[in-house]
């Protein structure tokens, strides 16, 4: 299958932050670009022209009543760009096809006991060729890649992930599609999706830890999301905790339902936790999260801990609660509390974040998830 995708290569370094200011912070007139950016306003202006003309950019009603020439917002235009995620959980594959504004269009998803390779591959590829299929010839044209979120090294979670150790399903998907194919640890791209979709104004420097099925995290320094020289920095599911074990095994979605003894669904909708269980999971959760917030503040000095998952608003609100209560009870000396908050995207994140790596790859300002 081959299409003539729209190349975004041409996009100079500046244009692609005119894309990324306004994705963040919203319609922006060309005179706050202009500010923002440090060029001159026939700069902008030229710049923002050529985005118009690409259909990248659209303009909004104009705003009047202030001293001066009406101002008129410039706002990404949602069919300027296509990208497709995949998602890999424990419980829950997800494929979504995303514009250009962080809208999901299309959503299809599978509930399985596990994630059997063959299974996900058939999965993948019927769904695919089905979005594929309901795209006319101009959105082909900007459909601009794939992106996969999996956790690394499946093998590591269960006798039954063993089969993963022969599978590269980027590899396979990468041969068969007609566009890039980008795989990323699922954790860092629901850091990832939080930057660049959450609406969120957040400080150059934080930690966001995902709580789903298992834990992860993403660390965010100078702005940028960044990933260690075996792109796994932020494993913190992985980090010995006080209370016995790794933090997964007390902060994490398989943790409480050891507690309930029954699975839960992975929606909001079924989520049937009894409120003297869920709110002992929680301080026992935020405990563990507490030490591990402080120490990667002890570590690079980060000032914010977000806390999002795959978890109802009100459990992810009782246990960003909990952390802030157990973050007064350890030692701090040397060192300042971080600020703990919840993250906004909750169940979103990771299919969010799939997407976005080829969004970040063609129009983020470096070319990374940032």
């Amino acid at each position: 299958m081959t299409t003539d995708r729209v190349d975004p290569g041409w996009l100079s370094r500046n244009e692609r932050l005119v894309l990324s200011l306004i994705r963040r912070h919203g319609p922006m007139s060309r005179a706050v670009l202009a500010h923002q950016i440090g060029l001159s306003a026939q700069s902008v202006t030229n710049l923002t022209r050529k985005l118009i003309g690409a259909g990248l950019l659209e303009t909004e009603a104009a705003i009047r009543g202030k001293v001066g020439q009406p101002s008129t917002p410039l706002a990404l235009a949602p069919g300027g760009a296509l990208f497709l995620g995949l998602k890999i959980g424990r419980r829950l594959v997800e494929l979504a096809l995303v514009d250009f504004t962080g809208q999901v269009r299309i959503h299809r998803q599978e509930v399985y006991a596990f994630p059997d390779p063959e299974r996900v591959l058939a999965f993948a590829r019927h769904g695919l060729a089905t979005i594929l299929r309901s795209l006319d010839p101009d959105e082909m044209r900007r459909l601009m890649g794939l992106g996969i979120a999996a956790p690394y090294r499946l093998w590591d979670w269960g006798s039954d992930m063993e089969t993963w150790l022969d599978v590269d399903l980027h590899r396979i998907l990468d041969q068969e599609m007609p566009f890039p194919v980008f795989l990323e640890n699922d954790a860092t791209t629901a850091c990832a999706a939080q930057l660049i979709f959450g609406g969120q104004r957040l400080p150059p420097d934080f930690i966001h830890i995902y709580i789903a099925h298992f834990a992860g995290g993403g660390i965010v320094l100078d702005g940028a999301l960044r990933h260690g020289p075996q792109r796994n920095a932020g494993a913190l599911g992985s980090m010995p905790v006080p209370e016995g074990g790794q933090l997964l095994e007390i902060a994490s979605v398989a943790a409480l339902e050891r507690d309930i003894g029954h699975i839960l669904p992975p929606d909001d909708s079924g989520w049937n936790v009894p409120p003297d269980l869920e709110a002992a999971w929680c301080k026992r959760a935020g405990k563990a999260l507490a030490f591990a917030a402080l120490s990667a503040v002890a570590l690079v000095n980060l000032p914010l801990v977000v806390i999002d998952g795959a978890l109802p608003p009100a459990t992810r609100t009782r246990l960003a609660e909990a952390t802030r209560l157990a973050l007064l009870e350890r030692p701090t000396a040397g060192i300042d509390l971080p600020q703990v908050i919840e993250g906004s995207l909750g169940r979103s994140a990771r299919i969010l974040g799939a997407a976005a790596l080829p969004l970040s790859h063609f129009f983020q300002p470096d070319g990374t998830l940032s």
